[in-house]
């Protein structure tokens, strides 16, 4: 067979694959839809990709005439092997979802199913449509779904509860909601986020990563302290944190959890109940585990604040793994987990180090790699809590041949 020439018409400017379903943005520039969604949704650009205008408003008008000339062509090439495509559902209007969601509300949780499985359908078909379910404030009426999972039932009726709970909470991720979407969602569901922690104690595996990944993003968006604030039981939450950190559900569910860790442990008394729900043995056990990079770099950030606080720094001594794993991995991972190791043992040194773990420490060959830090390419900042270790142990691994001569002798013993 001959090849067949493609039209320009045919390709989208963005990524100059086919274009199937032609739309046009504000500035007259027609684009694919899942190419130019994926560009403005996805990717959160604001800019038209051609002209590189700053967008008023990211409405999609379908290009009709295009389409049906691309539909044409395909049809004429049809004895070439070319499909024509088919005419592509369109997005749906704010009054249908609105009608949609009118009829859901204090419906049985049989009805509310139905219309939580059609709502699934509808967002699947494109972006536009999931923005569009944000706009009429389908995200509050799927947290509202969530929070009846707390509420007294009868057992005949708590099975379909449950399903409708693990329907919305699912299509709520799904959703991807915006930086504006998440603060509404935070702002005037006031039971949401125990809603969420109560999903993590008694939901299934997949139900409790979407929990997690919410409650990421949210804090992502929201300060931190309004967070801990809202939390009723703090401690159920840190405990459940932990427990899917150490059940490894998926590596998603874990960069999830740690990420929410970084956010908000350093608030108030969060380090403490993180300690106390066993958080540092978990991260060791991962550290010991995990050879992926950002993975490795999250949780010594996170164990790097567990360690400002005395109880955490016990913890950590207290593992028979926790010295060697922290000082295995400087150099051997990245520039940010170095830094964030040294951080932990200079905290250590600094405030928990008694004779006998300073001799722990010269056995584990933490002192050779401290040593080591002193003469490779690290932050200055490295380099200068690696110094100040050395000097505070100076007296007790001066007989240490790892330790030049040259670097004793500016402490005195």
């Amino acid at each position: 067979m001959d090849a067949i020439e493609v039209p320009p018409f045919f390709l989208c400017p963005i990524s100059l694959e086919t274009m199937k379903d032609p739309v046009t943005i504000s500035t007259g520039i027609t684009y694919d839809r899942e190419s130019i969604e994926k560009w403005l949704f996805s990717e959160k650009k604001t800019t038209c990709p051609v002209t590189k205008q700053v967008l008023t408003d990211s409405e999609l008008t379908p290009n009709i005439t295009l389409r049906r000339v691309i539909q044409s062509w395909c049809t004429i090439n049809a004895s070439h092997g070319i499909e024509r495509f088919p005419t592509p559902k369109a997005p749906i209007s704010k009054a249908q979802l609105l009608k949609l969601l009118n009829e859901a509300d204090d419906q049985s949780p049989q009805m509310q199913i139905k219309c939580l499985k059609r709502l699934r359908s509808i967002a699947s078909q494109n972006e536009t449509n999931k923005r569009c379910m944000e706009t009429v404030g389908a995200a509050d009426f799927l947290a509202s779904i969530v929070n009846n999972i707390g509420e007294e039932v009868s057992e005949d009726m708590l099975e379909l509860t449950t399903k409708a709970s693990d329907e919305a909470l699912s299509l709520l991720c799904h959703l991807q909601l915006s930086e504006d979407g998440l603060k509404s969602l935070f702002d005037k569901n006031a039971k949401f986020i125990n809603s969420l922690v109560r999903v993590m104690q008694r939901g299934n595996y997949e139900s409790r990563v979407y929990a997690v990944m919410l409650l990421k993003s949210i804090s992502q968006v929201v300060d931190p302290m309004q967070l801990s604030t809202k939390l009723v039981r703090s401690d159920e939450f840190f405990v459940e944190l932990i427990q899917i950190l150490h059940d490894q559900i998926s590596q998603k569910a874990s960069k999830d959890t740690l990420k929410l860790l970084i956010n908000i442990c350093p608030i108030g008394r969060n380090r403490i109940k993180a300690v106390e729900a066993g958080a540092v043995p978990v991260l060791i056990e991962l550290l010991l585990d995990s050879s992926e990079k950002r993975t490795n770099e999250m949780i010594f950030v996170v164990l790097e604040q567990l360690c400002q606080c005395a109880d955490g720094r016990a913890e950590l001594l207290k593992h028979s793994a926790g010295l060697a794993v922290v000082s295995k991995k400087i150099l051997r991972v990245s520039q940010v987990a170095s830094e964030r190791a040294v951080k932990i043992l200079h905290s250590i040194s600094k405030f928990s180090a008694t004779s006998s773990v300073a001799q722990e420490m010269l056995s584990l060959g933490v002192v050779a790699k401290l040593c080591l830090v002193l003469q490779v390419d690290c932050g200055s900042k490295t380099k200068e809590r690696a110094r100040e270790i050395l000097k505070l142990h100076a007296r007790t691994w001066k007989n240490s041949p790892c330790v030049p001569m040259n670097f004793l002798s500016s402490y005195p013993c």
